[in-house]
């Protein structure tokens, strides 16, 4: 109980509305979809005229194809308007700028994880913690509780830009959980993990696909006792099937995966029943397109995202980069909300580095490295042998090379006996299938 309530004290410090959001949440997961739909679109028509009002990209947009807000009022309109992308938000950042953003309360978040470019929007502080009550909401399919015990692996632990040791313990007190690091994992750290674990005995479990996959490895071929959680949380990486058995045997629990962007908004959880993720109504609006950008009630397509919240910076039609499997079923558990069967498209961002001490790097280690680098297109990295590494950068006029030093500095951090190369070049190859692969590994 205590900690329930220090759970909750610390959100309503951060804002005095979550719990409230949380407890309607709980109670709009049992909504019809027909009154889920019936509150998107209410909300979807003051987004679409505050973005008309108050953010010149919307208001030069709705001009140009002679639209006004109200030509906009149900989710099938939002094909009259054209896909946003990433490349179209930087070129016209400027005009992505709210006449009123001084009045808001906002952050400035950074992404670019699973394509290798970074990119750079503001998040409503608002829309952040809405998106926190919704994350646990969708744990909540799985039994969780406000206040349950849980063990993160993941990049929370990572030391760069990091809060300092008094407010990570602090943060760890006041949510009931503890903090490891994906981005070192030698027998030794998971050794160190494992006993976390059996001291803290956490309910819950979560961290990157594959960091838990690679943790659930280590323990079956070492034969390493760990208790078993009452249940295990994916997310950040596509969740393969032999992955999902392989937790499952390890942790002997069941796995629920999720999906969610802060960029866009779009969000998705997996219930016990296991026949998809239901996809969340309250915060966004997600579509799947096919090819000519038409909506799909059924088959893979294209994930875009309207944000419904995230005044400082709206998204409508945002394409995410993914790739989804809509169904029309309905699941079993009472929940009406629609399904997604699968995340196809996602990149993989948890390719792991080694060191020459063994050491095993999470990719995600090198991604939030850049998020400090300015004036950078595209990267990659190549671990071309076990001592040697190859940075290649696409550069934007008046990139700074003293930043390769920092770069340099950090990475050795991890292993000084590291060789790092950069090179700059034009662009970045893709792969025969068109895809993205910022890190590469030549180990065998």
């Amino acid at each position: 109980m205590i900690d329930r309530k220090l759970f909750i004290l610390a959100h309503q410090i951060g804002c005095h509305k979550f719990y409230s959001i949380y407890k309607k949440l709980i109670h709009s997961q049992w909504k019809s979809y027909f009154e889920q739909k019936k509150d998107q679109e209410k909300q979807l028509r003051y987004m679409i005229s505050y973005a008309y009002k108050n953010v010149p990209y919307y208001h030069k947009l709705f001009n140009e194809l002679k639209l006004e807000p109200n030509d906009i009022t149900k989710i099938d309109d939002l094909e009259k308007l054209p896909i946003l992308t990433k490349d179209v938000i930087k070129e016209n950042w400027g005009d992505f700028k709210p006449f009123n953003l001084k009045t808001m309360k906002y952050y400035v978040n950074s992404t670019g994880g699973t394509t290798g470019t970074p990119f750079k929007y503001r998040l409503l502080k608002y829309d952040r913690f809405y998106s926190g009550a919704m994350l646990y909401r969708g744990w909540g399919y799985a039994g969780y509780e406000l206040g349950d015990k849980m063990v993160l692996l993941a990049g929370s632990s990572l030391d760069i830009g990091s809060r300092s040791f008094i407010i990570k313990k602090a943060h760890e007190i006041s949510r009931n959980l503890r903090k490891l690091s994906s981005f070192d994992m030698n027998s030794e750290d998971l050794l160190k993990y494992a006993k976390v674990i059996n001291s803290f005995r956490p309910k819950y479990l979560r961290g990157y696909a594959s960091s838990i996959n690679f943790f659930a490895d280590f323990i079956r071929k070492n034969d390493v006792e760990i208790i078993s959680p009452f249940g295990v949380f994916t997310t950040a990486e596509k969740l393969l099937p032999k992955m999902r058995r392989n937790i499952e045997d390890a942790f002997g629990c069941d796995v629920y995966d999720g999906y969610g962007l802060n960029d866009g908004g779009v969000s998705a959880y997996e219930c016990p029943e296991h026949n998809g993720l239901h996809i969340d109504t309250e915060r966004s609006i997600m579509e799947v397109v096919d090819g000519t950008g038409s909506q799909m009630n059924e088959g893979v397509g294209s994930i875009l995202a309207t944000s419904l919240h995230n005044y400082a910076m709206p998204f409508i039609r945002y394409d995410t980069g993914d790739l989804g499997c809509i169904s029309e079923d309905v699941c079993s558990c009472g929940r009406d909300s629609r399904l997604l069967e699968n995340v196809i498209g996602r990149q993989h961002v948890g390719d792991m580095l080694q060191t020459p001490e063994g050491k095993f790097i999470h990719g995600m280690f090198i991604d939030m490295l850049f998020d400090r680098v300015d004036k950078v297109t595209e990267f990659q990295i190549i671990q071309t042998k076990i001592d040697k590494i190859i940075i290649k950068i696409v550069p934007k006029d008046g990139f700074d090379e003293k930043q390769l030093d920092m770069i340099r500095e950090i990475i050795n951090r991890k292993s000084n006996q590291w060789s790092i190369e950069f090179r700059f070049v034009d662009k970045i190859e893709r792969t025969n299938a068109g895809k993205y692969k910022f890190i590469i590994s030549e180990l065998i």
